[in-house]
Formats: C-alpha cells, sequence, structure tokens
C-alpha cells in the first residue's frame, strides 16, 4: 500500500496503470474521483441535514439551499463521472490512462472547488465561483484530447455532455450570484447526467449482463442494440430539452410518459430479471428502472400530481445516484482484481440509494421533515458503506500485485 509498481500493458487491452512509482490513489483516474466522490456525498448531505435541523449553514454567502443543490449535482456526480470517464475512455481509445501529477493536479482542482464554495465568504463569492467553474471545462478539454488522439470520433458525444455539464455549472451559478432561480440550470445538469445514462448504460447494461447470463448457461439474453434504442434515446433527449424549458407543460408530460415507456420496454428487452442472483449486475438495472420512474414523475408533474422538485429528486437520487453508484462497485472490484460479484454491504447500499429515491418525493405528501431526514439517512447509508467497504481497495495495489 502506498506506491505502485511497474505494471505492463495487458496483451488485448489497455494498461491496468503506469510504469512508474507514486501513490496507488493516483495510479488511476477511478480511484481518487470514485472515493472523493462518495467521501463527499455522505459529507455534504450530513451538513445539509443538519442546515435543515438548525445546525450550521454550509455554504457561506453562495446560501445553504444553493450549496446542496450545486454539490450533489456538480460536487458529487461530477466527481463519479470523472472517474468513470478517466477509466472508459482509455478502454475506447487504447491509450494510457491519466496518473500521478496530472491527476493529482485535477483531483486538486475538484477538491479546490469544494472548499472554495462550502466556506464562500461575502467579499470573496466570485472568487469561489471561478475556482469550482474550472473543473469541468479542464475536463471537457482532457477528454477531448485523448478521443481526437485515439480517432474515436463518434465517443465526441460524451464531451459534447460534459460540456454541457460544464454550461450548467455557469449558469447556475450566475443565477446565484443574480440572486436569481437556478432551478432551470439543475435541469439541464440532471439532463445531460440523465442522457449519458441513456447512451452509456444503454451500451454497459445490457453487455454486462450479457456476460454474466452466458456463463449461466442457456436462456433469453439482452436484446442487441438497435433502431429500438437509438429512437428511445431521440425520444428521452426531446423530452428532458422540454422538460429544461417548460418543466410544467403539458406537451412536455405526455413526451416524458412516452419516454418513460419507451425505456421500460428497453429495459425488458435487457431480461435483468434473470440477473437476480448477482447484485452487482442487477444494480444497473435497478438504476435504469430509476431513469423510467423518474421520467414517468416528470409526467405526473406535468398533470399537477406531483411537483417539479420532485421528480427532479427521483432523477437525481434514484437514476443518477442509483446507477453511479453501480458503477462505481462494479469498477471499483473490476480494476482492482476482485471478484464481480455482491457483498452484503454492497447490497444494502443498493437498497439504501432507491430507498432514498423513494422516499425524497414522498416528503410531499407526508410529514416532510422528517422523511426529508430519512431520505438523507438512506443516501448517508448508501454511500457510507461504499466508503467502508471500497476505501482500503481503492488506496492499494490490485488484489494479484501483493507479494
Amino acid at each position: 500500500m502506498g506506491k505502485t509498481a511497474n505494471i505492463k500493458r495487458p496483451e488485448g487491452g489497455i494498461p491496468r496503470g503506469l510504469s512508474r512509482t507514486g501513490p496507488v490513489l493516483f495510479s488511476y483516474g477511478f480511484r481518487p474521483f470514485f472515493l472523493g466522490g462518495a467521501l463527499w456525498a455522505v459529507l455534504a448531505m450530513l451538513m445539509w441535514v443538519a442546515a435543515l435541523a438548525g445546525h450550521g449553514a454550509p455554504g457561506g454567502a453562495y446560501g445553504a439551499s444553493h450549496w446542496h443543490m450545486h454539490e450533489m449535482l456538480f460536487g458529487f456526480a461530477s466527481a463519479v463521472l470523472a472517474g468513470f470517464l478517466m477509466t472508459a475512455i482509455p478502454n475506447w481509445t487504447g491509450r494510457m490512462p491519466l496518473s500521478g501529477r496530472p491527476l493529482m493536479a485535477l483531483a486538486g482542482l475538484w477538491l479546490a472547488g469544494r472548499l472554495a464554495l462550502t466556506f464562500a465568504p461575502a467579499g470573496a463569492l466570485l472568487a469561489a465561483v471561478a475556482i469550482d467553474a474550472l473543473f469541468l471545462p479542464v475536463m471537457a478539454a482532457v477528454f477531448t484530447v485523448e478521443i481526437v488522439a485515439g480517432r474515436k470520433w463518434r465517443d465526441l458525444k460524451v464531451v459534447g455532455m460534459v460540456s454541457a455539464l460544464a454550461l450548467a455549472n455557469i449558469v447556475f451559478h450566475l443565477s446565484v450570484l443574480r440572486d436569481g432561480d437556478p432551478a432551470m440550470a439543475a435541469r439541464l445538469a440532471v439532463s445531460a447526467y440523465v442522457l449519458l445514462i441513456v447512451i452509456i448504460g444503454g451500451r454497459i447494461t445490457p453487455s454486462f449482463t450479457r456476460n454474466w447470463l452466458a456463463r449461466r448457461g442457456p436462456g433469453p439474453l439482452p436484446a442487441p442494440y438497435g433502431r429500438f434504442d437509438s429512437a428511445t434515446a431521440c425520444l428521452s433527449a426531446a423530452a428532458l430539452a422540454g422538460w429544461i424549458l417548460a418543466p410544467e407543460a403539458r406537451a412536455v408530460a405526455l413526451a416524458a410518459l412516452a419516454a418513460a415507456v419507451l425505456n421500460l420496454v428497453r429495459l425488458a428487452r435487457w431480461r435483468g430479471w434473470r440477473t437476480a442472483a448477482e447484485p452487482l449486475v442487477l444494480a444497473l438495472h435497478g438504476g435504469y428502472l430509476m431513469l423510467v420512474l423518474g421520467f414517468s414523475a416528470i409526467g405526473l408533474a406535468g398533470f399537477g400530481l406531483l411537483t417539479t422538485g420532485a421528480a427532479l429528486h427521483v432523477l437525481a437520487i434514484g437514476a443518477i445516484g442509483g446507477e453511479m453508484l453501480a458503477v462505481m462497485t462494479r469498477a471499483t472490484r473490476g480494476h482492482t482484481g476482485r471478484d464481480l460479484t455482491a457483498s452484503r454491504l454492497t447490497t444494502l447500499s443498493y437498497v439504501a440509494i432507491w430507498a432514498a429515491a423513494l422516499l425524497r418525493p414522498l416528503a410531499e405528501f407526508g410529514d416532510y421533515d422528517l422523511l426529508i431526514r430519512l431520505a438523507g439517512a438512506a443516501w448517508v447509508l448508501a454511500f457510507g458503506l461504499f466508503c467502508l467497504e471500497y476505501a482500503p481497495m481503492l488506496l492499494c495495489q490490485r488484489k494479484e500485485l501483493r507479494a
């Protein structure tokens, strides 16, 4: 623990790390960003729940409620996204993964944004905002360089989504600085994450499911990607675009309900129920099911049966948080040489994040304070369990490299 070893490129695959010495934590992008994102998910939620109870006011001059919304979307989630893409893009391009000092610098830039906004003084609020706003554009630039160098032109759409997040972050900050409502920027950010789930999750979920089912013996396998999947992605994008601009419009509600139906059919075509024996695979389907529920919630909000905020939380907690937790656990186990099977703690973390996604919108109809606290506790449990089980894996060398 503490130093990386010389690591060679496996035949037919990308290298597991660089031939260098240095902290293991900075040997691969998923390590610092998964760990940092999970720790921040716990700490930021604890600070927010405490603030609701009248204990402290995180965010300083930025405002506690704005800080909470921002840190969930652009603090926690951007870290996990960075960790995933910094691990996936080398797979796509065949290039060496970023590590060492450049990775330290990027992780430090992300951390600087968290500190700047959490303790933003009134006299330096603009400086705090500027520090935070740097991370996503820098990440977009890094991904662009890698994808262009690897000539994987079709993967530039991922850069487009990261750029949309960077724009949403800037618009969010401008809204707060002008005493406006950052809700539209929040919907833009959520929509960008959701589209990434539709695009990337729509590839990896059936792929991992097929691989697992193929080892289990005969039976129906996930349907291959085809025109139905493309049509589903296009309708999902259209519904989200409408939701960003007019979240309570009836036309948007109908489009969102149609997107929910198509995504549910798409999910059924992946045969997820056959993976019930392995929660590590099933969790990917569970996160995508939350995306279906999120589109349904947008539709219900358009007909006045839910608030726009409740719909946003179903997507933000269940789809984004749930899918990220599923990817973090699988990627960490796979890239640190562990068996691709979920422990009881991992399974409990999945249940906790789905519970949080359901409890938060229920707060609109019941004891608001109690249900908000319960949802916050479920969120903390989910990512706290991840930290407890996976931090040692992220801080240590790959299992097969140990003496």
